[in-house]
């Protein structure tokens, strides 16, 4: 299993996500870019082990 998410990275996630609900996609992308190498892949491998992905989440989240 890929190492922890940092509690900075799912600072980081949620502040995207929230960025996408309020349509401010610039915010978003400098969020996700934010997000350092090994959160990343803790956050896909939790993704994947919910039978889903981020980019599901993201498209999801900009359809709300």
């Amino acid at each position: 299993m890929p190492d922890h998410i940092t509690l900075m990275a799912a600072g980081e996630l949620r502040d995207a996500l929230a960025a996408l609900r309020h349509g401010d996609k610039a915010a978003a992308a400098h969020a996700l870019a934010s997000i350092d190498p090994t959160s990343w892949a803790a956050i896909e491998h939790r993704m994947a082990a919910l039978g889903g992905n981020l980019a599901a989440l993201i498209n999801h989240t900009e359809e709300s």
